[in-house]
């Protein structure tokens, strides 16, 4: 991963199935507060929190919507920054096919991770997690791990006495 420029702030994006998850409300509130925390102490400039569901279906009228473009669209980018990074996502957004147990008809869909993590340096993409590397599956607590080293690292070199990240 790219280190960012001094002067492009770093935006997180956390994409979440639900704000209530059966089985990772635990695993997903801690996430959601490390966001915060790293948000409150102005070590990244944004952070921002989106439901997606579970599962998209690219040919619906529902993928028409502006919710369906922004996650295909969300998706897409994912996947180019996967390609360009010698990284897959493909694990976790699965392509199943499926049909309907009503009509019979068949259909693609898209099935979404549980929890998802963008990392922005201004404009540009940096991080993508949940992902597959030739180490193993790099995650998105992994990733805010890392973001905490970072972010304890600039203020080190900077000789700063701000504020502790120790509790990220």
């Amino acid at each position: 991963m790219q280190e960012p420029a001094p002067s492009d702030p770093i935006r997180l994006e956390l994409y979440v199935r639900t704000m209530s998850p059966p089985g990772a409300r635990t695993r997903q509130e801690d996430v959601i507060g490390r966001l915060h925390r790293l948000e409150d102490a102005d070590h990244v400039a944004d952070t921002h929190v989106q439901v997606w569901g579970r599962q998209i279906d690219p040919t619906t009228n529902a993928a028409e919507t502006d919710q369906g473009q922004f996650v295909l669209n969300r998706i897409a980018e994912f996947k180019q920054w996967a390609l360009a990074n010698n990284t897959t996502l493909d694990a976790f957004y699965e392509t199943r096919e499926q049909s309907s147990t009503i009509t019979g008809e068949e259909y693609t869909t898209i099935v979404l991770p549980k929890m998802g993590l963008a990392e922005y340096h201004g404009p540009e993409l940096a991080q993508v997690t949940p992902c597959a590397e030739r180490d193993g599956v790099y995650t998105v607590t992994d990733h805010l791990d890392d973001i905490r080293r970072r972010v304890a690292g600039n203020a080190s070199e900077q000789g700063s006495a701000g504020t502790s990240v120790a509790e990220e």
